[in-house]
């Protein structure tokens, strides 16, 4: 079985039983809800316990059960295609140079950290239509400078 087999037997489940993200989420317990989706839906991995209260869920056999706690093979094709997701790619296209920007002038020479990361959704009702309300953490981590002697630090830094 490929992973991709297992999450459309995943979803197909999902679907039959009628159940929510916010069940499965509760059931299988540990992780923010972004990181379980994610993990169904095979771009996350999870911790033995966890695959194991996936498997009770789900009905899943010892192989499947192992394949959840896998490292998978992470992303999707560029640009994606899917409308919602293709507007958080369209998000980081055009705010992404500022993000930068402020991000550097703040912290220095780096990057935002996509794996020491959490990440929660809100729902905030809006008389106007409702607002999704996402917010971001990621550890900073200055870049390594190479070959760094005498009084060059050998990370990035915020240059005063």
């Amino acid at each position: 079985m490929k992973r991709s087999d297992l999450t459309e037997k995943l979803l197909d489940i999902k679907r039959e039983s009628g159940w929510s993200w916010k069940h499965i989420c509760e059931k299988i317990g540990g992780y923010s809800e972004v990181l379980i989706v994610g993990a169904i839906l095979g771009q996350m991995k999870l911790t033995k316990p966890q695959a194991a209260n996936a498997g009770e869920l789900f009905g899943l056999s010892k192989s499947e059960i192992a394949m959840l706690n896998e490292t998978p093979m992470r992303g999707m094709e560029m640009p994606p295609t899917d409308p919602l997701i293709y507007r958080f790619y369209e998000l980081v296209m055009v705010n992404g140079p500022a993000w930068k920007a402020l991000i550097e002038e703040e912290y220095g020479d780096g990057i935002m950290s996509a794996i020491d990361f959490d990440m929660v959704m809100e729902r905030l009702p809006n008389p106007r239509g409702d607002r999704v309300k996402i917010t971001m953490s990621g550890k900073f981590l200055p870049y390594k400078y190479y070959g760094a002697s005498g009084n060059v630090p050998e990370y990035g830094f915020k240059e005063g």
